[in-house]
């Protein structure tokens, strides 16, 4: 009889990444090295080409 292997996956540590608030309710989590000029304007256009689709 054939088992399936489980999948595990592993959350990202919150507590060491950056967060980056985009509006009241959105925010993103960034390495702490990362722009957060550059992050927020790469996730706002990623959600501007998804309404346009």
């Amino acid at each position: 009889m054939l088992e399936k292997k489980t999948v595990i996956f592993k959350s990202p540590d919150l507590s060491k990444l950056k967060e980056v608030i985009i509006d009241h309710r959105t925010k993103i989590y960034i390495a702490p090295g990362a722009d957060v000029e550059e992050a927020k304007s790469r996730y706002l256009s990623l959600i501007a080409t998804r309404k346009i689709r």
